[in-house]
């Protein structure tokens, strides 16, 4: 018997909306629709459009059997047993918002919350590169640097939602900055971070009168993303491949911290380093190698999420899955 479940990923500039069929396994059998939209400003705006996008979907999709579950997935930091958003940065504005409330309400079935890394993790435990572990962690490596980590077969969260902010570790005492914090692991390697780190180094040659081929001005300095170093890059620009090198290195370092610590069989790494990873992949494991406990080491192996453009969407439906596993005892 398969169960209709759905997703609503709530981003800083967009949220989507999607419906997932569960098989008796609890797979995902199919995403049988997906819708999105700009986040609104407000969140009450943003609340009622995802229900009114989630009605709507539920009418237009020929899918026999009533909802089951709904699962909501989210930056933090937040309350997921309260089900309430505490002020994230990225939903500026938002301020403490229950999230949970409206949807059990309206629809009345299970509701859940979780915060994005850790929505995104058990997606790829479940249905991506972790499939077949028991100890996980998955890297977001995207925007920012977040994790979520999977331990002895279930999500770990902490004591109040705050485990795995492995990007605010400081790597410098110097460096780009991560959510405000100067040389830390998500100022190293993050979308962010990357360009910040870029930026540096193309002022550098243009006050040299040597610029770069991915900035040849002053005016393009702000235009600079972490996509344009690693097209520079892979065009033989070697400033640009020295850029995505030390990013490299820093993760390798940050690597060598989770495997000494947690011990996992794997780590999954999402985005950037999938798109980069000829690029990254070299410096990470020199540095990771040169630094992790070899034994350690030897249990773990390193690999690219599977999911892509779609792990926001897998993440939110896996979140719907756990409060269907919560409310039958599983």
């Amino acid at each position: 018997m398969t169960r209709l479940v759905a997703g609503l990923d709530i981003g800083g500039t967009k949220c989507a909306v999607s419906l997932g069929l569960l098989d008796d396994e609890g797979e995902v059998a199919s995403i049988v629709a997906k819708r999105q939209f700009a986040t609104p400003d407000a969140a009450r705006e943003a609340l009622a459009e995802l229900a009114d996008t989630l009605e709507d979907a539920l009418r237009r999709t020929d899918v026999a059997g009533p909802l089951a579950a709904v699962g909501i997935s989210c930056g933090g930091p937040l309350d997921s047993a309260r089900g309430l958003l505490l002020s994230p940065p990225n939903l500026v504005g938002w301020g403490t918002v229950d999230v949970v409330g409206p949807f059990a309400a309206r629809f009345g079935v299970p509701v859940g919350l979780q915060n994005d890394a850790n929505a995104c993790a058990v997606a790829e435990w479940r249905w991506g590169a972790g499939r077949g572990t028991r100890h996980m962690i998955f890297l977001t490596f995207g925007t920012g640097m977040g994790a979520g980590l999977i331990l002895n077969g279930r999500l770990y969260a902490g004591a109040n939602d705050m485990a795995g902010e492995i990007g605010h570790v400081t790597m410098e005492t110097h460096g780009p900055a991560g959510y405000g914090k100067v040389g830390s692991f998500e100022g190293f390697c993050s979308g962010g971070g990357i360009a910040e780190l870029a930026r540096g180094y193309a002022l550098a040659a243009l006050q040299a009168g040597e610029p770069l081929s991915f900035c040849r001005s002053y005016e393009a300095l702000g235009a600079i993303t972490a996509r344009l170093v690693g097209e520079a890059a892979m065009q033989g620009d070697a400033a640009a491949a020295e850029i995505m090198r030390v990013s490299g290195e820093q993760l390798g370092r940050g690597l060598a911290i989770l495997v000494d610590v947690l011990n996992p069989e794997r780590i999954v790494i999402g985005s950037i380093y999938g798109r980069q990873r000829s690029l990254l992949e070299p410096a990470a494991l020199d540095a990771l190698a040169g630094r992790a406990l070899k034994r350690s080491l030897q249990a773990c192996e390193i690999v690219p999420a599977q999911l892509g453009e779609l792990a926001g969407d897998y993440g939110a439906l896996a979140v719907a899955r756990m409060a269907l596993e919560e409310k039958e005892g599983l």
